[in-house]
């Protein structure tokens, strides 16, 4: 599917980012002719270039013939339209990840979310629809957050979908796709390395509230949405994986297990929900099951499949529901080695 092609990640350095390039190098899709990590940390992308390159340290020299290699790096900034339109000018497939993520950064700087979040995706869209790119697909990487959204790091990942789902009327030759899914196992500051740090230091553990729940999915897993959605949605699309949920307490028992380890209840923090949701009531009616994932259909009608009627959702998707039990969430921290005594690698760093 990608062999031969010509991919730009917007925001490559980040944990979904590199996880992904690493995919896209196996080939498992076709390998590209060239894949492009376009983010603005260049320190970032000196150190994802040592590890690419298996190199343990290396001085300026490791960039110079970047642009010959089928894996570079460019700076640039989703929020400056001319940087993005020099990326995307050769491009076949984009992949924007790029992103301002963490809860509490976009409440303190709600424009600077805007800006990447938003304008970002904006930048993308107008680089092909001026310019004429013969880009072939773009994929938006989105969040849970943006469904139903309560803060404002998901109310901007919420517009990025809209603005992505209209664009498909507006650079007709360019097909526009999201996917969205929740919490990453052992992502940097997730709750698991939380979990692990404070056991490890006697406790006590913190929970914000008991009866919280959260999607549980590894990047890999997210690899396979991106895949998935790149080799099936059509225009407009939201692929959501179908994945299991666990109560958060739950999980902090299996990990404490028989240490006489404290549990504090600290309270819901700010702009957070008890429960996390990945198809709206209101989505409900316009979402479909395709194997592993829902998909939620584009609300303009404009782009609706003509296919004939399928079934569809009787109601929200939300990890309150199927909330896996105790013994569960064991088996899965264990498959996913996270469990206390195994060495916790996060997740963005298994590039091996």
């Amino acid at each position: 599917m990608l062999k031969d092609k010509r991919v730009v990640v917007t925001g490559g350095t980040g944990s979904l980012g590199k996880v992904l390039v690493r995919r896209l190098l196996t080939g498992e899709i076709g390998l590209p002719r060239q894949i492009t990590v376009f983010s603005r940390d260049e320190a970032k992308q000196h150190s994802m270039r040592l590890v690419f390159q298996n190199l343990r340290a290396s001085t300026d020299e490791v960039i110079y013939h970047n642009f010959e290699r089928v894996l570079q790096f460019r700076i640039g900034d989703v929020r400056d339209l001319h940087s993005v339109s020099t990326a995307l000018r050769d491009a076949d497939v984009v992949f924007n990840a790029a992103a301002l993520k963490q809860v509490p950064s976009c409440e303190y700087f709600p424009y600077e979310a805007v800006q990447t979040n938003i304008i970002g995706a904006e930048n993308i869209i107008r680089a092909i629809r001026e310019h004429r790119l013969a880009v072939e697909t773009v994929v938006g990487i989105s969040t849970d957050k943006a469904c139903k959204p309560v803060n404002v790091m998901g109310m901007t990942k919420a517009v990025q979908e809209r603005l992505f789902v209209r664009a498909n009327l507006d650079a007709g030759d360019t097909r526009f796709i999201s996917v969205r899914y929740g919490n990453v196992l052992a992502s940097r500051g997730s709750v698991i390395p939380l979990f692990h740090e404070q056991i490890r230091h006697g406790g006590p553990v913190t929970i914000t509230t008991p009866d919280m729940t959260r999607f549980l999915l590894s990047l890999e897993q997210a690899v396979d949405t991106v895949f998935a959605a790149l080799r099936e949605a059509r225009p407009g699309e939201t692929y959501i994986p179908r994945v299991p949920s666990a109560n958060v307490t739950d999980v902090a028992k299996v990990l404490i297990a028989d240490k006489k380890i404290d549990v504090t209840i600290t309270g819901i923090r700010p702009g957070e929900k008890v429960h996390e949701i990945l198809v709206s009531e209101e989505e409900a009616h316009r979402t479909v099951e395709r194997g592993d994932y829902y998909v939620v259909q584009p609300m303009l009608p404009e782009l609706r499949s003509a296919e004939g009627p399928a079934e569809t959702l009787a109601r929200e998707y939300s990890s309150a529901d199927n909330v896996m039990n105790d013994v569960e969430v064991a088996d899965l921290l264990k498959k996913h080695k996270l469990m206390p005594g195994d060495r916790l690698v996060y997740q963005e760093d298994m590039l091996a």
